[in-house]
C-alpha cells in the first residue's frame, strides 16, 4: 500500500521535468536521459525487463553517447517522429515520448507505435531496477532524510519516499531522475501504482475506459480519470441516478488530482482540453508550483475560453473544494498556518471535514478575525479562492444540490462571474420564497468567502461599484472592510448607480444575518459578545439562534442606560453594558441597516406576514417599509408590533441611525445642529433640533417630510419619545397608568398641572424637569393638526371639504379650520373651538401666531409672561414699528376672542360676577363648545353703558368698545346682522380696510337707510355705548381731539364725563369748538334724539339710563322735578277738602238714634273689645 500511496505523489512536480525536458533534450552532456535511451533491451525487447541497472547509474557521470537502443530508430515510429517531433530530440528517448504523447489533439499516431510506447513505459515503472538507481542517483540525500533511509528495499518504497520530500531534495541529478519519472508514469491511469486495481469496477460501471484504439491515443488516457473525477463530483452534487464510487477508488481519485496539482501537464484530461487555452492566456507564466492553473483559473470566464477547458478546470476546482491539498499553492501557502491553528486534526482522511477547502478556509479566517497572524502568502492563496468560490456557484456542492429549482425557475443562463449566487441572494431577499436549505447554503458560502473582509472576493458587486469607490471611497485603501461600510453609506445617493446598489444590497442581506460577516464588528465586538451574548467562534454556528439574534442582543446593550430600565439587568451594569468602540460599531451598522428593512432579520423575520399585508404597495422609495409598518403600528402582529416598537424607541434615541432623513436634512443640521449632531449620544436632542427648526428655510421638503413623520409616529406611544420618556417616565407611572399613545399622555399631564396651578397647590405633582419637557412637546404638537390624532380624526373630513389643497404643517391646516369655522361639522367645531380656548389661555401654543409675530414679539414682549404673549401684541398692535402680518394675524385672534368671552381669559377673569349677575339667560341657553357669537360681550357692553359693571369688568369691556369701535369684525354681533347692509351701504369704507372706524361711522350716517331691525338695534347699540364713553367713538374722538384738551383736560374719561363736559361746551356760547368737533357732536345729538324715538326705552333701568346719559339730562330732570312739586301741591289739596267732607259726615252721624250697628261699631273702636262675650 505504501507503493501506490506514495508513488502517485510524483505529480507534485511535473511541471518542473516536462519544461526540463524540452529544454535539455537536445544539449544534455550527460544524466538520467541518456543512461535510459542507451538501453538497447528495452527496445529490443519491450516487454522484459530493465537489465542492468547500473549502467544507468554510471552514465549519469559520462559524456553523451552516439551508441544504445533508441525510440527514433523503430520502424514503428519512425515516420509519426519525422512528422510531429523536432529533430535535435530524436537522440534522447524520454524526448521522443514527450514529444509523441503531448502531441495536439487533432494530430494521430500509427497503432503500432502507441503498441511500442506503451510496452517501454511499462517496462520503466515495473522494473524493480529503477530503486537501485535512484539508490545511486540519490546516495546523499537518501542518507539526509531518515524516513527514506528506513524504508523496505526492493518494493519501490524508495523512489516514493523520495518523491513525497521533494522539496527538501538538494542534489540535482536526483532531483532530475525523480522529476522525470512523473512525465512517464501519469501518461496513462494504468501505470499508476494500485489505481488500476482500486478503481477498475467503478471504470466499467461508469464506461469510463471506453476509448476504441484508432480514435484516441489509448495510452494517454487522461480522459478515464477526468470521469472518474466527473463521477465523484457527481456524486457530492447528489446528482440525479448517481453512482456511489467505492471509497478507496475515491481515494486514489482525490490522490492522483493532488498529486497533479503543480503543474498542469499531468491532468492530462486539463492538459490536451486547455492547451491552446494556455498558450491564449498564460503564454508567459512559467509552469510549476500550480501557477498554469490559478491563471487559468482567472481566465475561466473569458468569453475567448473554450467551453471543454472551461468545463475541465471547473471539475478541478470542485475537487478542490473537496481537498485543499488539490491546490498545490494553497496546501504549500498555508501549510505552516494550518498546522500552527490546528487546521488539518485528520491527515489520515483526505476527504474527511478537515480537508474541505470550505473548513481550511474558516478556520484560518476565524484566526485573522481573532487578530492572529496568517502569512501574507498564504492570505493572498485563500483571497484567490475565495474569489473562486464566489465566481461559480458549481463549485459548492450544497448550492448545486439544494438551489437548483431556484437556479432552474430564476437564474438560469447567468453562470458567470458570480451573477448566479447575486441572483439567488435576489430571489432570497425580494421574493422570500427560498427554500430553507438553499438559504442556509447561501449563508454558509458567504461565511467561507467572507466578502465582507474584502469586496474584491465579490466579482459581480467589484465590477458594478468599480465606479462609486473610484469617487466616493477613493481615500480608502483596496480592499479595506471599510470599502463595503463606504457603499452603504452612499447608498441611495447621487454617486450611486443602480447596478451596484443591487448586488450591494444582495450581499448586505446575508451579511447583516450573521455579524461576523461584518469584520470591524466582529473584531471591536467580539469580547462583548462572548461576555453578555454568549456566543461561540467565528467558525462555529449554533441551530438554536436564530439569524441576527447576536446583533440584536448587542445594540440592545448598545442603548441601555440605567435611567430607561427598558430590559431587566440582573446584573450590575458594569457587567452589561458594551465597550465604547464596540457600541460605535453597532451604532454604525444600526445606521446602515435603517436604509432597508431586509437588512433586519429579526425585523424581516417577525414582520412578514405584515409586510405583505400592508406595505406590499408602499414601498417603491427606499426606507418606505419601515414608515409604513410604524404607521400601521396598531394593526401589526404582537410580534412584529413589538421589533418595531423597539425599533422605533431607539430612533427616538439615536436618529442617525435614520440614515436617510439625516442625510436629507444634512443642510438643516449644518445650519443649527451641527454641535448635537457631532456630540450626540443617548439624548434624542438632534430629532428635537430638526423639529424646533422644521421651518427654516434650509429644510427641503424630504427632511421636512421626514422630520414630521417621526413626530406622527411618537404620537402612537410616549416611550417613542426619548427625551419626553426620560423626563416624565416616572409621572406617567403615578398619574396617568395604562395610558400608551402620548398625546393622551400629554393631555393628562397637562391637566394635572393646569389643576395644580389653579388651586395653587404648594408641591405640584409634576416634577419640574417632566413640566419642561411637556411644554416642549405642547409646542411641538401645534405645528401640525396630525399630531393631535383626536383632533385631526375628528375633522378629517372637514379638512377635504374645505383645507383639502392646504399643507401639513406650519398650522395651516387648523388656520384653515379657524377660518371656516362657521361651516364645520359639529364634531369637528367643537374641537377647533376646545383648541382656541387652549390657545388663548396659553398663545405660545398658537403656532401661526408665534410664527408669524416672531420679530415682534422680540421687539415689544421679550419681557412678557408667555400666558400673556397676545395681550402685549394687542397693545403694540398699532404702533408703526408693527408688522403688518403680525397685525392681521392679532386682529384675527381678536376677532376669536371677541365671538366668546371664554375665549378670552382676561375678560373672562375680570367679569367673572358680571356675567352671570347681568347676562345670565345667555348662558342658559349656551352650549359648553359652541360660541355665543359675542352675545355675552354685547351683553356686558349694554351693562358698560348703563355704568353698572365692576370697575375690573368696567376696564376691560372699554379696551374691547374701542377695539371694536375702530374695526367692525370685531363686533361678531354687529357683523352677523349687518351681513348685508355693510356691504350695501358701506362698500367703500370697508374696501378701503383703514381699520379708523369708518365702517361704523358709515353704518351711524346711514342708519335711517338700514332695513334689517336687528342690524338697526346693533347700530342704535353702538351710538348708546358711544355716550358713555368718547373713546368708544373714534370719529368723534379724532375730530374733538383738541377741545377735549382744552376744555375737558380736568375731567377723567368713562361714564360719560368727558361727552357731557363737551355738551355743555356746545352750549355754551362763550365756549368756541373746533367746527368739525362742533359739527360732529352735532350729528350726534340728532343721532342720539332719533335713537330715541325708533328705541323707546325698554325699563325704567333704561329710562334713567336715558335720562343720566343725555346732554339735556339738566332740563329734564328740572322738567321732571316740577311736575313732582306740582304733583306734591295738588295732592295736599285734595288733602284738605277730603278732611272737610269726612268731618260733616261724622257731624251728620252723630245726630241719628243708636242701633245695634251703631253699638257694635263704637264697641270696636273700644280697646277693650271681645266679639266672643
Amino acid at each position: 500500500m505504501a507503493v501506490c500511496r506514495r508513488v502517485q505523489l510524483l505529480l507534485l512536480f511535473m511541471s518542473l521535468s516536462t519544461r526540463f525536458f524540452f529544454t535539455q533534450g537536445a544539449k544534455s552532456q550527460g544524466g538520467v536521459n541518456e543512461n535510459l535511451v542507451d538501453n538497447a533491451d528495452m527496445g529490443k525487447n519491450p516487454g522484459a525487463p530493465l537489465q542492468d541497472g547500473k549502467l544507468l547509474a554510471a552514465a549519469a557521470s559520462q559524456p553523451r553517447r552516439s551508441t544504445g537502443w533508441k525510440l527514433a530508430e523503430e520502424e514503428a515510429c519512425r515516420e509519426d517522429l519525422t512528422r510531429l517531433c523536432p529533430k535535435h530530440s530524436w537522440n534522447n528517448n524520454l524526448a521522443v515520448l514527450e514529444c509523441l504523447q503531448d502531441r495536439k489533439e487533432d494530430t494521430e499516431i500509427s497503432t503500432d507505435c502507441n503498441h511500442l510506447l506503451w510496452n517501454y513505459k511499462l517496462n520503466l515503472t515495473t522494473d524493480p531496477k529503477f530503486e537501485s538507481v535512484a539508490v545511486e542517483v540519490c546516495k546523499s540525500t537518501i542518507n539526509d532524510i531518515k524516513e527514506c533511509a528506513a524504508e523496505e528495499r526492493g518494493k519501490g518504497y524508495l523512489v516514493s519516499c523520495l518523491v513525497d520530500h521533494r522539496t527538501n531534495i538538494t542534489e540535482y541529478q536526483c532531483n532530475q531522475y525523480i522529476t522525470k519519472m512523473t512525465s512517464i508514469i501519469f501518461s496513462d491511469y494504468r501505470l499508476i501504482c494500485g489505481f488500476m486495481d482500486k478503481c477498475k469496477d467503478d471504470i466499467n460501471t461508469l464506461h469510463c475506459g471506453s476509448v476504441n484504439t484508432g480514435e484516441k491515443d489509448v495510452h494517454s488516457q487522461g480522459e478515464v480519470i477526468a470521469c472518474l473525477e466527473k463521477g465523484l463530483v457527481s456524486e457530492v452534487e447528489e446528482q440525479t441516478e448517481h453512482y456511489s464510487i467505492k471509497e478507496d477508488c475515491k481515494k486514489a481519485i482525490m490522490r492522483v488530482a493532488e498529486l497533479s496539482s503543480d503543474d498542469f501537464h499531468l491532468d492530462r484530461h486539463l492538459y490536451f482540453a486547455c492547451r491552446d487555452d494556455r498558450e491564449r492566456f498564460c503564454e508567459n507564466i512559467a509552469a510549476g508550483e500550480g501557477r498554469i492553473y490559478k491563471c487559468l483559473f482567472n481566465h475561466k470566464f473569458e468569453d475567448t475560453m473554450s467551453g471543454k477547458c472551461r468545463e475541465a478546470l471547473s471539475t478541478r476546482q470542485k475537487l478542490i473544494a473537496q481537498d485543499y491539498k488539490i491546490s498545490y499553492s494553497l496546501a504549500k501557502a498555508c501549510k505552516q498556518d494550518l498546522r500552527k491553528y490546528r487546521c488539518s486534526v485528520d491527515t489520515t482522511l483526505p476527504r474527511a471535514r478537515e480537508a474541505k477547502l470550505s473548513y481550511l478556509l474558516l478556520c484560518l479566517e476565524s484566526a485573522v478575525h481573532r487578530g492572529r497572524t496568517v502569512s501574507g502568502e498564504c492570505q493572498g492563496e485563500m483571497l484567490d479562492y475565495r474569489r473562486m468560490l464566489m465566481e461559480d456557484y458549481s463549485l459548492s456542492p450544497e448550492i448545486v444540490l439544494h438551489c437548483r429549482g431556484e437556479i432552474d425557475t430564476h437564474c438560469s443562463g447567468l453562470h458567470h462571474k458570480g451573477r448566479t449566487l447575486h441572483c439567488l441572494m435576489r430571489v432570497s431577499r425580494d421574493k422570500g420564497i427560498m427554500d430553507n436549505l438553499c438559504q442556509k447554503a447561501l449563508q454558509t458560502l458567504v461565511q467561507e468567502t467572507d466578502p465582507g473582509a474584502d469586496y474584491r472576493i465579490d466579482r459581480a458587486l467589484n465590477e458594478a461599484c468599480e465606479s462609486v469607490i473610484q469617487t466616493a471611497c477613493k481615500h480608502i485603501r483596496s480592499g479595506d472592510p471599510m470599502i463595503l461600510s463606504c457603499l452603504m453609506e452612499h447608498l441611495y445617493t447621487d454617486k450611486m448607480v443602480e447596478d451596484c446598489e443591487h448586488r450591494l444590497l444582495e450581499l448586505q442581506y446575508f451579511i447583516s444575518r450573521d455579524w461576523k460577516l461584518d469584520p470591524i464588528l466582529y473584531r471591536k465586538c467580539q469580547n462583548d459578545a462572548a461576555r453578555i451574548c454568549h456566543t461561540h467562534g467565528w467558525n462555529e454556528t449554533s441551530e438554536f439562534m436564530p439569524p441576527g439574534a447576536v446583533f440584536s442582543c448587542l445594540y440592545r446593550h448598545a442603548y441601555r442606560t440605567e435611567e430607561q430600565g427598558r430590559r431587566d439587568s440582573s446584573e450590575p451594569q458594569s457587567n452589561d453594558s458594551l465597550s465604547r468602540d464596540c457600541k460605535t460599531e453597532v451604532q454604525r451598522i444600526l445606521h446602515q441597516r435603517a436604509l432597508d428593512v431586509k437588512l433586519d432579520p429579526d425585523l424581516q423575520r417577525r414582520c412578514m406576514t405584515d409586510l405583505g399585508k400592508w406595505c406590499s404597495e408602499k414601498t417603491t422609495e427606499p426606507g418606505q417599509e419601515l414608515e409604513c409598518l410604524q404607521d400601521h403600528l396598531e394593526d401589526l402582529g404582537s410580534d412584529c408590533r413589538d421589533v418595531v416598537g423597539n425599533l422605533t424607541e431607539l430612533e427616538s434615541e439615536d436618529i442617525q441611525i435614520e440614515a436617510l432623513l439625516i442625510r436629507a436634512c444634512e443642510p438643516v443640521i449644518q445650519s443649527y445642529c451641527h454641535d448635537m449632531a457631532d456630540n450626540q449620544i443617548d439624548t434624542g436632542d438632534l430629532m428635537e433640533c430638526l423639529v424646533l427648526n422644521k421651518h427654516q428655510k434650509e429644510m427641503n421638503e424630504k427632511c421636512a417630510v421626514g422630520v414630521t413623520h417621526f413626530q406622527l409616529i411618537q404620537m402612537k406611544d410616549f416611550r417613542f419619545s426619548y427625551k419626553f420618556k426620560m423626563a416624565c417616565k416616572e409621572d406617567v407611572l403615578k398619574l396617568c397608568p395604562n395610558i400608551k399613545k402620548k398625546v393622551d399622555v400629554v393631555i393628562c399631564l397637562s391637566t394635572t398641572v393646569r389643576n395644580d396651578t389653579l388651586q395653587d397647590v404648594k408641591d405640584q405633582r409634576v416634577s419640574m424637569k417632566c413640566r419642561r419637557q411637556l411644554r416642549v412637546e405642547e409646542l411641538e404638537m401645534s405645528e401640525d393638526i396630525r399630531l393631535d390624532p383626536d383632533l385631526y380624526e375628528s375633522c378629517r373630513q372637514d379638512i377635504k371639504d374645505h383645507c383639502q389643497n392646504v399643507l401639513f404643517g406650519n398650522a395651516q391646516v387648523i388656520e384653515c379650520l379657524k377660518d371656516t369655522k362657521k361651516r364645520l361639522s359639529p364634531r369637528c367645531h367643537q374641537k377647533v373651538f376646545k383648541l382656541q380656548e387652549k390657545e388663548m389661555i396659553d398663545p405660545e401654543l398658537d403656532f401661526q401666531l408665534m410664527r408669524v409675530c416672531k420679530q415682534m414679539i422680540r421687539r415689544f414682549c421679550s419681557e412678557s409672561d408667555a400666558k400673556n404673549m397676545l395681550q402685549c401684541l394687542k397693545q403694540n398692535k398699532n404702533s408703526e414699528l408693527m408688522d403688518p402680518k403680525c397685525k392681521q394675524m392679532i386682529t384675527k385672534r381678536q376677532i376669536t376672542q371677541n365671538t366668546d368671552y371664554r375665549l378670552n381669559p382676561v375678560l373672562r377673569k375680570a367679569c367673572k360676577a358680571d356675567i352671570p349677575k347681568f347676562c345670565q339667560p345667555i348662558l342658559n341657553k349656551a352650549t359648553d363648545d359652541n360660541e355665543l357669537e359675542g352675545q355675552v360681550i354685547s351683553c356686558l357692553k349694554l351693562k358698560y353703558a348703563d355704568q353698572r359693571l365692576s370697575p375690573d369688568c368696567e376696564d376691560q369691556i372699554r379696551v374691547i368698545l374701542q377695539e371694536s369701535a375702530l374695526d367692525y369684525r370685531l363686533d361678531p354681533q354687529l357683523q352677523m346682522q349687518c351681513t348685508e347692509e355693510i356691504p350695501r351701504l358701506c362698500a367703500e369704507e370697508v374696501a378701503a380696510q383703514e381699520q379708523t372706524g369708518q365702517v361704523e361711522e358709515c353704518l351711524k350716517v346711514n342708519l335711517l337707510k338700514i332695513k334689517n331691525e336687528a342690524c338697526k338695534k346693533e347700530v342704535l347699540n353702538i351710538l348708546k355705548e358711544s355716550k358713555a364713553d368718547i373713546f368708544v367713538d373714534p370719529v368723534l374722538h379724532t375730530a374733538c381731539a383738541l377741545d377735549i384738551k382744552h376744555q375737558c383736560a380736568a375731567i377723567p374719561p368713562g361714564r360719560g364725563r368727558q361727552m357731557s363736559c363737551l355738551m355743555e361746551a356746545l352750549q355754551d356760547k362763550r365756549v368756541r369748538l373746533q367746527p368739525e368737533c362742533k359739527k360732529r357732536l352735532q350729528d350726534r345729538i340728532d343721532m342720539w334724539s332719533y335713537a330715541a324715538k325708533v328705541a323707546p326705552a325698554e325699563g325704567f333701568s333704561d329710562l334713567a339710563s336715558q335720562v343720566l346719559s343725555s346732554p339735556a339730562k339738566s332740563y329734564i330732570l328740572t322738567m321732571m322735578g316740577m311736575c313732582v312739586v306740582l304733583l306734591f301741591l295738588m295732592g295736599l289739596l285734595c288733602g284738605r277738602i277730603t278732611k272737610r267732607v269726612t268731618q260733616e259726615l261724622k257731624d251728620r252721624n252723630l245726630g241719628r238714634p243708636c242701633t245695634v250697628s251703631g253699638l257694635h261699631s263704637q264697641a270696636r273702636n273700644r280697646k277693650d273689645y271681645n266679639p266672643l262675650n
